[in-house]
């Protein structure tokens, strides 16, 4: 099947990709990313949504070639393609760009509709373990307050990171959480690890563009399709962490995070200390809406007191190549703390804070 070349700023986008596929450890999906950026795609309406995309391609921006690679692993998860199934992981061993190439492109041609469709949606891997170095950030939260928490999590995609207390962690040589969960998490750990302390979440809420219906078959499996294929670890915890969704309730409301942000904020809540958190997502605002949300947040800061506190306990990307910055912010007097860095994936966490 004749293929064309992409735009030199979408070869660009799988070029970064397949890079950044590399470091995570997802050598299948870098050949996905490399084989497409490289050998370009068949002429058909995946290809012109993509050659036509308006807007950033790039994972700063639009995220492109997570979309399309999520969207082609879906049609593995729901079988619905045997021959792509055939060549995707564990099957994948010895494959080469030139081995992997037509497959590709039989299946986008198979299925046309539903990769279009599905290039609409942005890639949201709601990453299990992230929620270690939250679930840290909360232990030192629990100490300096001894109060009940309430949580709300901005990008909170499917919400299951808003269950973290149902989890298992091991920090170090020292057991976190329910040692009986069927979620795991166990991070390598350098740096001091923070003595145990026991926190009740009274309410748990997040936000999202475009939340998941957990009950919708469709939903788990779009949400399965954007863990990578060769990281059966991370969709075993992935599965794991939707059995427990019906034994704790939380809510995900379809909103964006500023105006979610003013409602949540408006209601005071005495004797207990507010979180908000956000992995990976609060750098993906626009600039203006970050600064409206550092504004309400702000103004909620001035709001509060000894007895209701506030916080914002964020992961994020910064200018530093080692993983993201773990910052927390709290108020009364708006003090901030660097707790440590964490790997995107949550594989690995330096903690520093000093409890």
């Amino acid at each position: 099947m004749m293929a064309d070349l992409l735009p030199p700023v979408l070869v660009a986008a799988f070029e970064r990709q397949q890079q950044a596929c590399s470091a995570l450890g997802s050598d299948f999906t870098a050949l996905v990313c490399q084989t497409i950026g490289e050998l370009g795609l068949p002429d058909s309406t995946v290809r012109q949504t993509i050659a036509d995309w308006q807007g950033d391609p790039s994972s700063q921006g639009d995220s492109v070639p997570l979309r399309l690679c999520g969207a082609l692993h879906e049609l593995v998860i729901t079988q619905s393609d045997e021959e792509l199934a055939n060549a995707y992981p564990p099957n994948s061993h010895g494959m080469t760009t030139k081995d992997l190439h037509p497959i590709l492109c039989r299946a986008m041609d198979r299925h046309q509709l539903r990769i279009c469709a599905r290039l609409q949606s942005p890639p949201q891997t709601n990453e299990i373990r992230r929620a270690s170095a939250i679930y840290a950030g909360l232990t030192h939260i629990a100490r300096k307050t001894n109060l009940p928490l309430v949580l709300s999590e901005i990008g909170a995609s499917a919400g299951l990171n808003l269950l973290l207390d149902q989890f298992s962690y091991r920090f170090g040589p020292v057991a976190f959480g329910k040692t009986a969960s069927p979620v795991h998490l166990e991070p390598d750990w350098t740096g001091p690890v923070p003595p145990p302390a026991t926190f009740t979440i009274e309410e748990r809420s997040g936000c999202d563009l475009f939340p998941f219906e957990l009950a919708d078959a469709g939903d788990r499996a779009r949400l399965l399709s954007y863990v990578w294929p060769d990281q059966p670890d991370r969709l075993e915890r992935l599965r794991s962490a939707l059995s427990l969704t019906k034994q704790t309730p939380f809510t995900v409301d379809a909103c964006d995070a500023v105006q979610w942000l003013h409602t949540r904020l408006k209601k005071s809540r005495p004797v207990k200390a507010h979180v908000i958190y956000h992995t990976i997502a609060w750098q993906y605002l626009s600039e203006k809406d970050k600064q409206k949300g550092r504004q309400i947040i702000e103004n909620a800061g001035a709001r509060s007191c000894e007895d209701a506190p506030l916080f914002v306990l964020g992961m994020e990307a910064d200018d530093q190549d080692q993983g993201a910055a773990l910052k927390l912010r709290s108020w009364p007097g708006g003090i901030d703390e660097q707790l440590g860095r964490v790997d995107f994936h949550g594989r690995w966490i330096a903690w520093n804070a000093v409890s």
